[in-house]
């Protein structure tokens, strides 16, 4: 079979298919590569959504490589657990993220995608969103909310001229220090749950970290 990577569109019709999971089964017997990549379109998949797809690709001897989608929730379902992901802008109706019931108009955000390094700095007037993970060493710094589509091992701060409301969500937080308006704390030293989203916010006056519900 051809190794190279074959894309596969999810784009369910409702006349057609009674659901996504059909769709997929009946597009995996036209296949012809063991490699598939997933264009998962606007559909908000879950942890368990890719899994299901994942043994859907067994099924059929097949591996997915790579997910694509305009879904942040899809993004950060398939990222956490360990997948490569491609989250797709577009300019019109998927401009606007809603995370925890607060609206991230990404056309007001600072957009960056890649992994920031050791020694690399970052900074935002407004909400930073961060499609990479942030290594040690590494600096973000926003005066809104800071999102990572990836783990965030270095330093983050959050409402950095005084927004205690300010959050910081990341795929994993485990940075070597948090910092929320004047806030300051150390990043939890045991391990994530495998397909977990944390959020940092202020409660009572210090800085907690939590499982992040919605997206």
């Amino acid at each position: 079979m051809n190794s190279k990577p074959q894309k596969i569109i999810i784009n369910a019709d409702s006349n057609q298919y009674q659901n996504w999971k059909l769709c997929v089964k009946s597009k995996f017997k036209t296949i012809k590569s063991k490699n598939i990549e997933i264009d998962c379109e606007n559909f908000d998949l879950s942890c368990s959504d890719i899994l299901e797809l994942i043994a859907i690709a067994n099924e059929s001897n097949c591996k997915i490589v790579c997910f694509y989608s305009t879904s942040s929730k899809t993004i950060v379902s398939s990222q956490s657990l360990g997948y490569r992901s491609h989250f797709i802008l577009e300019n019109d109706s998927y401009n606007t993220l809603k995370m925890n019931n607060k609206d991230l108009n990404i056309s007001k955000a600072d957009f960056h995608q890649g992994t920031i390094r050791s020694g690399e700095y970052l900074d935002s007037p407004g909400d930073l969103l961060i499609l990479g993970d942030v290594n040690p060493g590494a600096i973000v710094r926003a005066e809104g909310n800071i999102i990572i589509w990836g783990r965030l091992l270095g330093i983050a701060h959050a409402g950095s001229k005084g927004n205690a409301r300010a959050t910081i969500s990341a795929l994993q937080l485990r940075p070597l220090q948090l910092r929320i308006a004047s806030k300051v704390a150390r990043g939890p030293k045991e391990k994530p749950q495998l397909g977990l989203a944390e959020q940092a916010r202020i409660d009572s006056e210090k800085i907690i970290i939590s499982q992040l519900e919605s997206i």
